[in-house]
């Protein structure tokens, strides 16, 4: 690899990026339609809008949760409780993902409302008859029959008002993510009534701990129409962000989680992200649903809570046709290497038992389907590095005429068949392989906490060990900023061997700075995820290996 190709190559890369975001990238969605002070949107349907009454006290989790009767639901992924009072699903806890790689406590990601890290899923009917009492967060519903819900037992609720109106809801669990809530109204008067479907992801307060990280997207999305949307928690605070839609879901994405609502099919609603203090992601039906006189209504909507594993991911995508849902995972603007990229590391993991070993062998597959072009480039630097005799007698030569000069190396170079540029081609070709394998490291729950050999316990985060105590060996720590790690020393060194294979600058100036490229890019990539170093530093010993063997037989004839 040439260092001055290196640094043309990222330059040219940063410009390809920024050139994308400047004119090929979606831009953010504007909202298309007028929301007035009274919280309606104008020129659109008599839809009433959806409550925002909401108190917080400062209790602790488990207090909060033993303040209402609960219908407690469990299967082989995650356990949790529906609150009676509003009949909301707001305690879910996945059990196979820890919080720290060292402690055993799992991740909860939903809590209820009325504490500060409230985060819950509603759902229900509205209707703008003010006259008709209609359920609401605080509504204290019946169960009927089985108390506990798993994925062979559904539960029951169900709540009458004054006017002789039944709400019940049916909510059914799958063996992984997937909460199915069949709504129904039913009328024993003689009266007629419309009502609205809902549904809704709240929100107390931005999460914390959010990597603010430019290539990973957290906070409210959504796929409408076939449409890919996605708003910041900032942006929301700023403007509120309204749609209607015939097909689509929202929902609410962390870095692995995603809380999700699947509106009901076929019937047109209106998408609502917006923030009064908090977050909120909903739907509402467009159109009223007519209840005659003792008839009854009913819909259904699907909830998915999950770990955004890409297998449970793709999976309810497929089996739910649901447009767009593996866009809950940020795969990013190179998709279409990101994606395949995984596949094939998930392959190899499956083959091999560990994403390290996976790694390995993905970059060894990539260091194969790039031999061609490698073979040409290497081929070309290896006669460059053999005319660098010849180089410096022509430089020498005409030291005072910089044209001369510049059309003899240009002679040279037809002359021997030779394209300086030609060492670029595998960096420009690995460059976004290298990004795309960077984004897979960072986005996907699969290389959480997953560990290598030796020190490394977790591919997703920074080798832990550090040059400045020896790599542990020495019993003190040091600040975060001077952990540069064992393998981040590793591709530093391949790095400066790799140089040396290589044709040197002519120009002292330019010898001395890419002298210091490989220490910059150690320094540089040490904290990015072990996974990725590693993947750097193997395809430097197979990029030398090769450069090895091509240069023994390559030789050049010059004359003088």
């Amino acid at each position: 690899m040439d260092t001055k190709n290196v640094v043309a190559a990222i330059s040219l890369s940063a410009a390809v990026i920024i050139f994308y975001s400047l004119f090929f990238s979606p831009q953010p969605v504007q909202n298309p339609q007028k929301i007035s002070e009274n919280n309606k949107i104008e020129n659109d349907s008599d839809a009433p809008s959806l409550e925002q009454k909401q108190t917080l006290v400062k209790i602790s989790r488990e207090e909060a949760l033993t303040q209402n009767e609960r219908v407690i639901f469990e299967n082989e992924n995650i356990r949790g409780s529906i609150s009676l009072r509003g009949a909301i699903i707001d305690d879910l806890t996945f059990i196979k993902y820890n919080t720290e790689l060292e402690s055993t406590e799992n991740v909860t990601l939903l809590n209820p409302k009325n504490i500060e890290e409230g985060y819950f899923i509603e759902s229900g009917f509205v209707t703008t008859d003010k006259n008709i009492n209609v359920p609401n967060s605080e509504t204290l519903w019946s169960i009927e029959g089985n108390k506990i819900l798993n994925k062979t037992s559904p539960i029951k609720l169900s709540w009458t008002n004054d006017q002789g109106i039944t709400f019940t809801k049916e909510f059914s669990l799958d063996d992984k993510f997937l909460f199915t809530i069949k709504q129904k109204v039913i009328n024993s008067t003689d009266k007629k009534f419309d009502f609205y479907s809902y549904g809704q992801i709240i929100r107390n307060k931005m999460p914390e701990g959010l990597s603010n990280f430019y290539i990973l997207h957290e906070g409210l999305l959504a796929a409408l129409d076939g449409e890919l949307i996605e708003e910041d928690y900032d942006d929301i605070e700023e403007e509120k962000f309204t749609r209607n839609a015939k097909k689509g879901w929202f929902g609410i994405g962390d870095k692995y989680w995603i809380s999700s609502i699947i509106p009901p099919r076929d019937k047109e609603f209106k998408t609502t992200f917006d923030y009064k203090n908090k977050y909120r992601a909903n739907y509402i039906s467009t159109q009223p649903i007519e209840l005659g006189s003792n008839s009854s209504i009913e819909d259904e909507m699907q909830v998915i809570i999950a770990a955004k594993r890409v297998d449970v991911v793709d999976g309810y995508a497929e089996q739910l046709n649901i447009d767009k849902f593996d866009l809950v995972i940020d795969w990013g603007f190179l998709y279409f290497i990101t994606k395949p990229l995984f596949y094939g590391i998930d392959y190899f993991f499956k083959l091999l038992g560990n994403y390290g070993l996976a790694i390995i062998a993905i970059t060894i597959c990539i260091r194969l389907v790039f031999f061609p072009l490698a073979n040409f480039s290497f081929r070309s630097m290896a006669k460059m590095k053999a005319l660098q005799p010849e180089m410096t007698r022509l430089k020498e030569l005409h030291k005072d005429d910089k044209m001369k000069l510049q059309q003899s190396m240009m002679a040279l170079y037809k002359k021997e068949k030779i394209n300086p540029m030609s060492g670029c081609l595998p960096i420009l070709v690995q460059i976004p392989v290298f990004f795309a394998l960077y984004k897979v490291l960072f986005v996907t729950i699969e290389m959480r906490q997953m560990p290598f050999y030796g020190w490394i316990q977790d591919l997703s985060e920074r080798d832990p060990t550090s040059i400045f105590n020896l790599f542990g060996l020495l019993p003190y720590d040091v600040p975060s900023f001077l952990i540069i790690g064992a393998w981040p020393v590793a591709m530093g060194v391949s790095m400066w061997v790799q140089q040396k294979l290589n044709p040197a600058p002519t120009d002292p100036m330019q010898a001395k700075i890419f002298m210091f490229f490989p220490l910059f890019l150690t320094i540089i990539l040490a904290p990015f995820p072990a996974g990725l170093v590693i993947y750097w530093t193997i395809n430097n010993i197979l990029t030398m290996a090769q450069q090895l063997f091509i240069m023994k037989r390559t030789t050049v004839k010059t004359t003088t």
